[in-house]
């Protein structure tokens, strides 16, 4: 995915290595090159970026690769969602508030299912982080007002764990305004959930994990029986 892969990342590269773009190529020709690799008794390394199981093509790369018969292993990532998570320093799941996390997109040219449209997720009001849809960030933010409440806070996550890495908190209320504002057109997420209102008031929660009067398999508080 050469479009998306930090060009830091290429300095690792051996010397020798050949270096493909991948950004202008269709499934056709990535997977010529792959083979060709391969039967030249090559290593070939299909690079992606975050976790390829999350928006990554690659079940129709599979399904090429198994039909020629090509051996491979898939190494997982972290998908920027995770990323955003540690640089803003949140947990998307509290006991008590929110237990559940979605990852989902707007439907653009991509179609989304019916089932799993924007409005329908949304509803569950429970900690979301939405790919590949700061395009249609109208839409988006007009939903989620609808569901989350304007004044709810929220976070515009672009080009996360990378140098021009910028997160901006926000309200629901002036979600569209603030992207438009910041001129931010793609590579971006919007997060959104109770959790990011704890964030904003700087609340104190714990857990019963570590409460010294919570019972577990490997720890007993004292009065328990």
């Amino acid at each position: 995915a050469g479009s998306l892969v930090p060009e830091a990342v290429l300095k690792w590269v051996k010397p020798k290595t050949t270096v493909l773009n991948s950004a202008s190529m269709h499934l056709d020709e990535i997977i010529k090159e792959i083979g060709a690799g391969y039967r030249e008794g090559k290593r070939v390394l299909r690079l992606h970026t975050g976790d390829p199981s999350l928006y990554g093509a690659i079940f129709e790369q599979m399904a090429r690769l198994n039909e020629l018969s090509i051996p491979y292993r898939i190494i997982p990532g972290v998908t920027a969602a995770f990323a955003a998570a540690a640089s803003m320093g949140i947990e998307y799941t509290l006991p008590e508030i929110s237990q559940s996390l979605i990852f989902t997109r707007m439907s653009g040219r991509t179609p989304v299912p019916e089932t799993e449209s924007l409005k329908s997720l949304a509803s569950h009001k429970t900690s979301m982080v939405i790919y590949l849809s700061i395009t249609l960030i109208d839409k988006v933010a007009e939903i989620l007002k609808k569901a989350y409440g304007e004044d709810s806070v929220c976070a515009v996550a672009f080009r996360v764990s990378q140098p021009e890495e910028k997160i901006i908190f926000t309200r629901l209320s002036r979600l569209n305004e603030v992207v438009k504002k910041e001129k931010i057109t793609h590579q971006s997420l919007i997060i959104v959930g109770k959790i990011l209102n704890l964030t904003e008031n700087k609340a104190e929660y714990r857990s019963k994990l570590y409460d010294k009067d919570f019972t577990h398999q490997y720890r007993y508080c004292r009065d328990s029986n």
